[in-house]
């Protein structure tokens, strides 16, 4: 069998960005050189708001083509409070790389673990396992430069949802609900999460989605405003499956789901698109801890583990899932140990201690 090689387009970032990036690189050579199949090449891309700081630029059209070629892109935390552009706006590339490839799915993943942090009383909290799809290149993202502010009286954006990329988005949503209901055994569950209601938009983004409902007969849908749904993730999330949402929408709620977990240090995500996808934590750059070795790294390693799944998906290397999973398991295990449970989660350990005990788990 031929072995396969993957190139890695990897963005270090800023702040805590490069201290979390670095040691899940050596992670992700260890689990590959335990499972032969496959072997990963990684090419470190500038961008990012010091590399803006010093040349003007945040995204370079050179990192844009290299980052489209490569078979998956890992990114760490990109940004920092005090360099910003002109207009007052944070420096934000990663939001930049999702439209330039077309990445319309934002994949974040909600699970609990025995012996985890936990935020929600009730014991069924214990072990969670949701996913929200949060449509990542449109809504009120897609034109983020082009807000107005009038006479200094009032202000504007504008909310961007077409039916191309949600049919997109929902076919992605739908697939993936019958993936999880195969892994899981259990009937598959895909919720549309709106604000159809009060806006018109949001009837359009429902009415499509129900459209293509009739193309995935065997996964049950339902649909439930956007605020209701913010309280149900609170009151009964172990009712919940795979829900989709605007990019808006979906950027609060995902931090609604790390905060169920325990904290953003330990919430990973994918941006997918048709071609490419993009790995990072859903935390931000931490600029406040930078260079203290204490940053949690839970979140970039389960970001990675994410990439190899999806490795695997796309070009039919089953170790690339093995190994994916055993890094996973690693980091949810290293997670539940002193020794592993960082400060953002109650615990005292730092970035080094957390990555050695990852790794003893990975022995």
């Amino acid at each position: 069998m031929s072995k396969h090689e993957f190139n890695i387009a990897v963005f270090d970032g800023d702040g805590i960005g490069p201290e979390i990036m670095a040691p899940t690189l050596d992670l992700l050579d260890h689990v590959a050189a335990g499972h032969g199949e496959f072997s990963l090449n990684y090419t470190h891309l500038p961008a990012g708001a010091l590399h803006y700081e010093k040349t003007g630029e945040s995204l370079p059209a050179e990192s844009i083509t290299a980052a489209r070629q490569s078979h998956a892109i890992l990114l760490s935390a990109m940004g920092l409070p005090h360099i910003r552009k002109p207009d007052g706006t944070e420096i934000v590339p990663q939001i930049d790389l999702r439209i330039e490839l077309g990445l319309f799915a934002g994949v974040r993943p909600v699970f609990t673990f025995k012996n985890g942090p936990q935020v929600l009383s009730d014991e069924r909290a214990a072990t969670l396992d949701f996913v929200l799809i949060r449509e990542s290149i449109e809504g009120m993202f897609a034109h983020k430069d082009e807000g107005q502010v009038v006479d200094n009286e009032y202000a504007t954006e504008t909310l961007r949802i077409t039916r191309e990329v949600s049919e997109q988005l929902f076919d992605f949503s739908f697939k993936l609900a019958r993936s999880r209901a195969r892994k899981l055994k259990r009937p598959g569950k895909l919720m549309c999460v709106d604000k159809a209601n009060v806006f018109r938009s949001f009837w359009f983004f429902r009415e499509i989605f129900n459209e293509r409902a009739a193309q995935f007969p065997d996964i049950e849908t339902s649909a439930m405003y956007v605020d209701a749904v913010a309280m149900k993730m609170v009151q009964s999330p172990w009712d919940l499956d795979v829900m989709v949402t605007e990019n808006m929408f979906g950027d609060i709620l995902s931090d609604l789901g790390a905060g169920i977990m325990g904290s953003l240090g330990l919430a990973p995500s994918a941006d997918i698109g048709a071609n490419n996808a993009v790995f990072q934590p859903c935390h931000g750059s931490a600029p406040d801890i930078a260079g203290q070795g204490v940053a949690n790294p839970l979140a970039m390693i389960l970001s990675a583990s994410m990439m190899l799944e999806y490795l695997s998906e796309k070009f039919n290397c089953p170790q690339a899932d093995v190994a994916g999973v055993a890094l996973k398991e690693a980091a949810l295990k290293a997670a539940a140990q002193e020794s592993g449970r960082g400060r953002d989660v109650g615990g005292k350990a730092d970035t080094e201690s957390i990555i050695r005990t990852v790794r003893d788990y990975l022995a």
